[in-house]
């Protein structure tokens, strides 16, 4: 059985998703894991699927013929070990350019391996100021939490972070 993960993305339209499940579903593959998202007017998804290895090239081929999408394929021939993330970070600031690549380095500076982010960007109820949400998934050493906190902290006076050990 191979794992293969399809980045893919195109202009938004009606039965994308139902276009991918078909192709998945016509050549065997299971579709596994998956986030899809509306952006800026496009469609944009990671999914993973198994799929036996007899069929994978032609699922890779038919995935690349779909012509209102733009896929990159990678096929992955073991599955490598699941990395659990022990550390959910809830995070909060005011917007800015550069807050993730701030908030990535310090995660990987004090040995946390980013597993997840999830974000977002609201509008402050009185201001209207934007507001930059996120919600991290770390692995790291259980020693090393409050460190990372403290840093993350230490980025700016606006940052919030809020913690839920997993």
């Amino acid at each position: 059985m191979n794992h293969i993960v399809i980045s893919c993305i195109g202009a938004d339209q009606t039965g994308i998703v139902d276009t991918l499940s078909n192709v998945i579903k016509e050549h065997q593959g299971n579709w596994q894991v998956s986030s899809l998202h509306h952006l800026s007017g496009f469609f944009a998804g990671v999914i993973e699927v198994a799929v036996s290895v007899d069929n994978t090239q032609a699922l890779v081929t038919a995935l690349n013929n779909i012509a209102s999408l733009n896929c990159q394929i990678e096929i992955a021939h073991s599955v490598s070990e699941k990395v659990n993330a022990n550390l959910t970070l809830e995070l909060t600031a005011n917007d800015r350019a550069g807050i993730v690549q701030e908030i990535s380095s310090i995660i990987h500076l004090q040995g946390g391996n980013l597993i997840k982010l999830v974000s977002s960007q609201t509008s402050a109820a009185h201001t209207g100021q934007l507001i930059f949400n996120a919600k991290a998934h770390v692995a790291i050493k259980a020693k090393d939490v409050d460190t990372l906190v403290d840093a993350l902290e230490n980025i700016d006076d606006d940052l919030m972070v809020d913690i839920a050990r997993a």
